[in-house]
């Protein structure tokens, strides 16, 4: 009978040597000292013999689990040999079969005419958003249901259209199969012409005096770039909605009278509505910082637009829709903490907590009068109330930033 202490001083030799037979289980010890598991049986009238691993990985106890197995499938009339390589196919097909697999050759297959950004784009969205829940399972087995989980998981970071992408790819993935025999079903099918009613989306911002001195703080302590900071502190300041602060020109402001007049473009109802923002002594001094940067017109021709805050590269684009948003991420604020829709949510629960006027906050907002006075009573309603109200939240917020106790100004 094997002992481990005679397969652990079996010495190696010139030529490989057997140790002894224990029920058909053996050593082959080799002459660079590996040793190998080996189990012989007679099949068919034929002497076979096969591998079971090496020692010590495979020890001693589990070799002669495996060689009672071998001997069960003998008993059976089935070939171990045999047994051990239409298993080993079985796994090579699952494995092919795989999802994974699947997109694997569909992207060699199918998408070598795209380009390679186009390439890249949606071997992005697949590895980020659909591979590591589905890679791993085999094509056949994949669900309607398991595809809904998916993409549902994707339209729960707000991102509709990368959703409906996924369902897309998906589906050209399935078809593929289809045609190369692989699958026989297309589970994106049934998800055809789904519609979902769209949640109401709220903008994370904060509205605790705690939290809106650290956000000021932070911003005043920012280290980007001149113009990144002046957008950071004017979203905060005049809390309008962020296309309209990037796209900010010159010509739209007064800093004599104190004022930002601009068109209101949100909506199609809103749609060439002039908008008045009184703007509080703070803005105006950040904006007369900023005016040596980007003030001036060399280089540009007169009809073309003067950014208040132009990109790095060209002062005839804006700033990027993502660079307050950035900002804030750089900063140590998540996306469930203040986005820079934020800002107005901010502004307009602190306001009305102050006591002042609700038809004053949503003019300050931009939001038109319902009833018939229409946008000519929009473009001055409350003005003076406004410019009150502007300087005491520009006042609120610098009272917030440096700890004091804050003395809201409220409207007589």
């Amino acid at each position: 009978m094997l002992t481990d202490i005679q397969i652990r001083n079996a010495k190696q030799k010139d030529k490989p040597y057997k140790l002894p037979k224990e029920l058909g289980l053996f050593v082959l010890v080799n002459p660079n000292g590996s040793k190998w598991w080996r189990f012989s049986y007679s099949f068919g009238g034929k002497e076979k013999s096969i591998s079971l691993g090496t020692y010590p990985l495979i020890p001693l106890s589990l070799a002669r689990q495996r060689r009672d197995e071998a001997r069960r499938l003998v008993a059976e009339g089935v070939d171990p040999s045999a047994h051990r390589k239409e298993a080993r196919e079985a796994q090579e097909a699952t494995v092919a079969d795989a999802f994974a697999a699947v997109t694997d050759r569909w992207e060699a297959d199918e998408m070598s005419a795209n380009s390679d950004e186009y390439r890249a784009s949606v071997r992005r969205l697949l590895d980020r958003d659909v591979l590591p829940y589905l890679g791993a399972r085999q094509i056949t087995e994949i669900k309607t249901r398991d595809l809904i989980a998916v993409f549902d998981r994707i339209r729960q970071r707000g991102v509709d259209e990368t959703a409906r992408r996924a369902r897309t790819i998906v589906g050209q993935i399935f078809r593929y199969a289809i045609r190369r025999g692989i699958a026989e079903n297309d589970p994106t099918l049934a998800l055809k012409g789904e519609r979902r009613i769209k949640p109401v989306k709220h903008f994370a911002a904060f509205t605790d005096p705690d939290d809106v001195g650290r956000l000021m703080r932070a911003i005043h302590d920012y280290k980007g770039t001149p113009e990144v900071r002046a957008a950071l502190k004017l979203s905060a300041l005049l809390f309008q909605r962020p296309g309209e602060i990037r796209q900010m020109q010159w010509p739209q402001l007064d800093l004599e009278a104190a004022q930002w007049r601009y068109v209101v473009n949100k909506t199609k109802r809103h749609t060439g509505a002039s908008h008045i923002v009184p703007l509080p002594a703070q803005a105006v001094a950040i904006l007369q910082e900023l005016y040596p940067l980007t003030g001036h017109s060399l280089g540009l021709r007169p009809d073309s637009p003067r950014y208040v805050f132009p990109t790095p590269k060209t002062r005839l684009r804006p700033l990027s829709e993502n660079a307050v948003r950035q900002a804030l991420r750089n900063m140590g604020f998540t996306n469930e903490e203040m986005t820079a829709h934020g800002f107005r949510a901010m502004a307009r629960s602190l306001l009305a907590e102050m006591g002042w006027k609700p038809d004053a906050i949503e003019r300050q907002l931009s939001h038109k009068a319902a009833g018939p006075l229409g946008a000519a009573y929009d473009r001055a309603a409350f003005l003076e109330e406004r410019k009150a109200m502007m300087q005491a939240w520009a006042d609120y917020l610098d009272t917030a930033r440096e700890r004091r106790k804050v003395v809201a100004m409220r409207a007589a």
